[in-house]
């Protein structure tokens, strides 16, 4: 389980994130709509607690 939680699921945790910013980005330097920004905010807030909760767990797996 520490192996799936620290070599896949982290990066994927952490991909999605990154993804997310940089639509948010994107989204902003084109000057898009405000509540497509205020989503992806919001969808981005949520992948990172996702993210930490995913390394919080890989990290007690390891440790076992």
């Amino acid at each position: 389980m520490a192996t799936f939680l620290s070599s896949i699921a982290l990066p994927v945790a952490l991909g999605a994130v990154a993804l997310v910013l940089m639509l948010g980005l994107i989204n902003m330097m084109r000057g898009g709509s405000p509540n497509r920004s205020q989503t992806l905010m919001r969808w981005r807030v949520l992948l990172q607690f996702v993210a930490i909760v995913i390394t919080m767990l890989a990290i007690w797996a390891l440790g076992r």
